[in-house]
């Protein structure tokens, strides 16, 4: 009996820690600049996060998004806009509480039960791109993704597609049919 609890546990456990973490996408960008205008971007990264394999895959994802948008790659000082990606990840924590036995006395009240509580880390990972005017001073869009890291490559790589997508799905402003 005690295995099967613990077992229930377990499982309840997994399944909230697995949901404690969807996909956050948000995108803001300059209602007054001209997004028509921009052909070019150049892209760097401005805070790394120790990874220069996913740092590589990031760069190469936002590249292609842009690109697929419209926008050639060109050199940083010659192109239309500047393009500065950051990242990073925070470990966070989240209790599940599962509760046995009781209901027991009057009316279902009183009687003796357990709570078994378990703390679940997890790691969130945290990705900002910026676009800047081409000289690097005025922010013209921002988009920022945030989403539960896996310790799975392949499972990273398709949240940073998915995210890709979310991203740019209405890029450039003003581009999307009303």
């Amino acid at each position: 009996m005690k295995l099967l609890t613990r077992l229930m546990v377990a499982g309840a456990a997994l399944a909230l820690a697995s949901g404690a973490w969807a996909q956050d996408v948000k995108v803001d960008f300059d209602k007054n600049a001209n997004f028509g205008a921009i052909k070019t971007f150049s892209l760097k990264l401005g805070t790394t996060w120790g990874n220069p394999l996913g740092e590589k895959r990031v760069v190469d994802e936002i590249t292609g998004a842009l690109v697929a948008k419209g926008w050639a790659q060109a050199p940083e000082g010659q192109a239309d806009a500047q393009v500065v990606l950051h990242g990073a990840s925070q470990t966070k924590h989240s209790l599940s509480t599962f509760y046995t036995g009781g209901g027991y006395g009057y009316r279902g009240f009183g009687g003796m039960g357990t709570a078994t509580t378990t703390d679940y880390e997890y790691v969130v990972g945290t990705l900002v791109v910026d676009i800047f005017d081409k000289t690097g001073k005025g922010l013209l869009w921002r988009g920022v993704a945030q989403d539960e890291l896996s310790d799975k490559t392949d499972k990273n790589i398709k949240k940073l597609g998915k995210a890709s997508d979310k991203l740019f799905k209405d890029f450039p402003p003003g581009s999307k049919k009303k």
